[in-house]
Parts: C-alpha cells; sequence; structure tokens
C-alpha cells in the first residue's frame, strides 16, 4: 500500500539542507538521504542515529527534569515466543504498557533503552495532538476554519475551499499523486521545489495543485497535507513545532530525553514524519492519550479531542478501519500511529493498552507480511490482557 511511503519522499527534501556534517559517512552509514535505497544495515545505523548525518539538520524537543513514571508490572503471559516475533518484525525495540505498568520491554539491533529511533509517519498523530493543543489554546478558533485563515500564502489556491478538519483527515479534495514509482508524481515533485524567500517550501508547492472533487467527500492520503497542518500550526501559534511539543507535551507530561526533530529546505520541521525519540517516550506519548491529553495537571487539548481525533471521521475503503485526525483508526476502539519500516503506537483505551514498536522491516511496507503479523500480535495482547482480567 503506498499510502505507507509516505515519510520516506521526504528525506530527499532534508538532503537539499546545507548543514555541516557532524559525523563522517562509513559503509554502515547511507551516503545519500532517499530511505527507500538503503540496505538494511544501513537502516540499522542510521534509524538509531539519523540526526547524526551529514546535512541533516533539527530542532530539539527539550524534556524537562520530572518523568513520568512507568513502574514495572508482572510480566503479561502471550503464549508466544516474544524473541521470535521480534526477529521476524526485526524490531529494535517493543514495550507493552498496560494500565500504567511496563508488562514487556525488550531491545534488539544495537539499540536500548537509552538510545532514540526514528518515527517516520508515527510524526504525524503529534502533529494532530499540537493542532488540539492549538485549539485549547486559543491560536486555532475552530476545526471548521478555513486553512487560509492560518496560512495566506495559499489564497487563491484550491485550499480556499479546506478547512482544518479536512486538512486533518485528508479530505481536501485537492489533487494529489503519492505514487513512488512515478517520476511526476506529486510525492516526487514536492521535494525538487525549490525554496521562495519569506515562504515555507510547503506552501510552494501545495499552491500549484487543482481540485480533483468538492472538499470533504473523498479520503486521500497526502503527506504534502500533513506538512501543511504542521506549517499551520506554527503560524498559528508563532511558535516553531518542537518548542509548542516541549512545552505542552514533552516537558509537563514528564517524557524522559529530548527528542529530535528534522526540519526541511525552509528551516521548518517536517511535520509528516521525522521525529527521533526513545521508545520509552512514544509510550508515553500513548499515555498521555490514554490519561486524557492531560500534562502536568493541565487538560492540553479539548476535552472531546481525541474522542473526535481517534475514531472513524473518513472511509479508507479497508473493512473495520478508518482514519481520523492523522490516527489510523480501528472499528474496535483501538487507533495507532503508523511509519514506515515497522514504526508504530498501537493504543486500546478499553484495556488501557499501548504497544510501542520501533523496527527496520525488511521493506518500508508489508501489509500482507509483516504487517498482519504485527495486528496478530496486537490481537495475541488483547487477548492476554482479556484472559488475564477475567482470572
Amino acid at each position: 500500500m503506498r499510502r505507507y511511503l509516505a515519510a520516506a519522499s521526504l528525506w530527499a527534501a532534508v538532503a537539499a539542507c546545507s548543514a555541516p556534517a557532524t559525523t563522517k559517512t562509513t559503509d554502515t552509514m547511507p551516503k545519500d538521504m532517499n530511505v527507500l535505497f538503503w540496505t538494511q544495515d544501513q537502516r540499522d545505523a542510521a534509524f538509531r542515529t539519523i540526526e547524526t548525518m551529514p546535512k541533516v539538520v533539527f530542532n530539539t524537543v527539550e524534556a524537562g527534569d520530572a518523568v513520568y513514571p512507568l513502574p514495572q508490572g508482572a510480566p503479561l503471559d502471550l503464549g508466544v515466543d516474544v524473541d521470535a516475533h521480534m526477529a521476524k518484525q526485526r524490531n529494535a525495540g517493543l514495550i507493552i504498557v498496560q494500565d500504567g505498568k511496563v508488562r514487556l520491554e525488550k531491545y534488539a539491533l544495537g539499540y536500548g533503552a537509552a538510545g532514540r529511533w526514528t518515527s517516520f509517519s508515527v510524526a504525524k498523530s503529534f502533529t494532530s495532538t499540537l493542532v488540539g493543543a492549538a485549539v485549547k489554546d486559543g491560536y486555532i478558533k475552530s476545526l471548521d476554519d478555513k486553512v487560509t485563515v492560518y496560512i495566506p500564502g495559499l489564497r487563491g489556491s484550491a485550499y480556499d475551499d479546506v478547512s482544518v478538519r479536512q486538512l486533518l483527515t485528508m479530505t481536501s479534495g485537492v489533487k494529489w499523486n503519492e505514487d513512488y514509482t512515478d517520476p511526476k508524481s506529486d510525492v516526487a515533485l514536492f521535494n525538487l521545489q525549490k525554496p521562495v524567500a519569506g515562504e515555507d517550501v510547503t506552501v510552494s508547492y501545495m499552491k500549484t495543485l487543482s481540485r480533483d472533487v468538492p472538499a470533504g467527500s473523498k479520503w486521500l492520503y497526502s503527506t504534502g497535507e500533513t506538512n501543511l497542518i504542521g506549517v499551520l500550526v506554527s503560524s498559528a501559534t508563532g511558535k516553531t513545532l518542537s518548542t509548542y511539543l516541549s512545552e505542552k507535551i514533552w516537558k509537563p507530561f514528564g517524557m524522559e530525553q529530548d527528542a529530535v526533530w528534522m526540519l526541511g529546505a525552509t528551516g521548518h520541521e517536517i511535520s509528516g514524519c521525522c521525529i527521533s525519540a526513545s521508545l520509552k517516550d512514544y509510550a508515553r506519548l500513548g499515555q498521555f492519550v490514554l490519561d486524557g491529553g492531560i500534562a502536568g495537571g493541565v487538560k492540553v487539548v479539548p476535552d472531546d479531542w481525541f474522542a473526535s481525533a481517534t475514531v472513524k471521521q473518513a472511509d479508507i475503503g479497508v473493512p473495520g478501519r478508518g482514519y481520523g485526525y492523522q490516527w489510523w483508526t480501528n472499528d474496535d476502539g483501538s487507533f495507532a500511529a503508523q511509519g514506515i519500516f515497522g514504526q508504530g503506537i498501537f493504543i486500546d483505551p478499553k484495556r488501557k493498552l499501548v504497544i510501542a514498536s520501533n523496527g527496520n522491516w525488511p521493506t518500508a511496507t508489508d501489509p500482507e507480511g509483516v504487517g498482519a503479523a504485527r495486528e496478530a500480535f496486537y490481537k495475541r495482547v488483547q487477548a492476554a490482557v482479556d484472559k488475564e482480567a477475567a482470572n
């Protein structure tokens, strides 16, 4: 499914940045930024040290002094060889947090609890949550506001008719081609856009697009539009995404380590991907959602935010699944943030369950192989929680 490849294309844009190299390129580190052409060994090395690669520029998402506790709980009896599962998934890290306690935590591929791992499109759900924070803070008045209220550079384009809500649900109706086999697709040409002085490169490209169908009538996966959401949040708040994420969630909720967020050609965070954080902090983001969006005793998002953001707002043509506000939803009430090569945060409010995984799948996406196996593992964990509760 090509839509899961969305974050991969963004690396080409990062390569255009002019930051000096901070480490030497070796045989185990990629010499270019197109992740689809890296070897497995190169990905293993790069995913855990992405911010040290040549030409990568980033902002730091600062953590605070207090750390949200994730106490050790009793091991969860899954009835499966977890090490074998991780090996088949090529998981670098896997953690299960249930009812606020760590029920399983394992690492591999030279990765450990002290390290960071890149997220790819998992970051989309982080960006969506910052929209909720901006609504709560009054920076965004309504999700039904037109996008152009916050991004004036889009005025006179197909986005005149698009609301903030329609950006969040990827139902803008604006024509977009995310076909990675087509060198003339938008997702390919997007990365070749030359920066224009005083304008984010995302806006420069997206304002050239034409309308396909009426706004709100069709779901279409578009990483370009997630990048627009990031520009919108920064424009509305007057803050970088990294600063706002640190201020609203990372510090007050108690993330353990700093994260980093990669920047594009015009110095803006690539909001459709590219946050690197620790495995436990990805799990804490899931716990933040389960806790209702409260950080440091303060409600960060509107009261009904996650009730709306994490349920099906758009039909994606897959039975039992849908799309919310940049979250993949399941009809059983669970939902997930997902990124290529096996990154994910799975959240099940009914079971007070968070499963975070970092990895390096053999291919960027494989819905019938490792993807299906991961979904089966989620269901096994859900069944184990149910069995334990019944006994």
